[in-house]
């Protein structure tokens, strides 16, 4: 099957399953550098396969930060509701449908959050120390400085990176085009303990796309999770924010 054969719409939907948790998303910046596929197709489980975009396969680097994250039906807390991440990721698909995420590794300010969602959703989460600034300009320029302490991950696993959305059209990310294929991501795959597969879903609105502006970046958080990419230009998108429903972990048939 193609890429161009796998529905890429039907993910997007709003599944009809009970809600678990709510989560609002902010200032997240998508970097993307070109990966051979094989050397990505290595580095995941042999029951999914590396998704490509006209034949290319593509690493992301995605900071940003988190408020309101809660079970549902509970109300927030500050001090446990609000954090920051970045995670590294790729994008895979099961036997030519279902096209979704593959994450490396997830690092995140919350220890709470790292061992909740590590028992929760087999997910490779990490605690980092991580910094945030956003400006209070119209346009805000984030300044965001992640260094990995948690023992259980490959170091040095740090970022440092200052980024905000350029002047210009916000916009959702149209059907067949690169920042759909790269952004609009509904389902994550991970693996059990018993080494079998699972998966949830996410939704939220499309999200609201912008060119983005990198001035500085510093990262080994690709390296940390055996990936090497060109030292090239990423490719860069922003989305101010979305608010987010998750669904439960579920096995895949």
């Amino acid at each position: 099957m193609t890429s161009l054969e796998i529905d890429r719409i039907a993910p997007t939907r709003e599944p009809d399953a009970p809600v678990v948790m709510h989560q609002n998303w902010h200032h997240l910046l998508f970097l993307h550098w070109e990966v051979p596929p094989e050397e990505l197709q290595r580095l995941i489980p042999q029951e999914l396969t590396v998704d490509t975009f006209q034949g290319k396969a593509y690493v992301g680097l995605v900071p940003f930060t988190m408020t309101g994250v809660r079970p549902v039906m509970t109300p927030p807390l500050p001090w446990i509701s609000n954090f920051h991440e970045v995670n590294v990721r790729t994008y895979v698909h099961l036997g030519g449908r279902d096209p979704g995420v593959w994450f490396f590794s997830l690092d995140a300010s919350s220890a709470i959050a790292v061992a909740a969602a590590r028992a929760a959703y087999k997910l490779p989460y990490f605690h980092s120390r991580i910094d945030f600034f956003a400006s209070t300009e119209a346009i805000p320029t984030i300044d965001f400085v992640s260094k990995r302490d948690d023992p259980n991950g490959m170091m040095p696993a740090n970022l440092r990176i200052r980024y905000r959305a350029m002047e210009g059209i916000v916009t959702h990310a149209s059907p067949h085009t690169i920042e759909h294929f790269l952004i609009e991501r509904y389902i994550l795959y991970t693996v059990d303990e018993d080494h079998r597969l699972r998966r949830a879903h996410v939704h939220h609105r499309p999200y609201p796309v912008q060119r983005a502006e990198v001035d500085d970046c510093e990262e080994t958080l690709t390296w940390a999770a055996g990936i090497r990419h060109a030292e090239t230009q990423p490719l860069r998108h922003y989305a101010s924010e979305v608010s987010v429903k998750i669904y439960p972990l579920e096995r895949c048939s």
